[in-house]
């Protein structure tokens, strides 16, 4: 359910905001509002400034090892990949980003900090 999603990414972004003192790199971190109901004529708006179907829910523009930056596709712990997310990750990754999906908070918490200590 997107309400759960919706949580889980507001208690990561509180969760960055007091880290950033800690790992200064977490104020970069950024969301893309690429998904979300839309009426037909606001959709075909969106398309055509941009919007593309599976791109990730977050993004961390901050290069660390052999990586450019970290992608992250933010589920519910009950949610699901569509095949779009799956292209999109693989191509992400593929041009040099970390790129993740992650199923919660504690998740998404977890692979951001080792994306930040280098062990991703």
């Amino acid at each position: 359910m997107q309400h759960n999603e919706d949580n889980e990414q507001i208690m990561l972004f509180d969760w960055a905001a007091a880290q950033s003192g800690k790992y200064p790199e977490l104020s970069l971190l950024f969301h893309i509002p690429n998904g979300g109901k839309r009426n037909v004529r606001e959709a075909a708006r969106f398309k055509r400034m941009g919007v593309k179907a599976g791109v990730p829910d977050l993004f961390l523009p901050v290069p660390r090892g052999k990586f450019h930056g970290l992608f992250v596709e933010l589920k519910s712990t009950k949610g699901k990949l569509s095949d779009y997310q799956r292209k999109w990750l693989s191509e992400l990754a593929a041009s040099g980003y970390a790129a993740c999906v992650c199923f919660g908070f504690d998740e998404a918490r977890r692979d951001i900090l080792n994306y930040l200590e280098g062990k991703l």
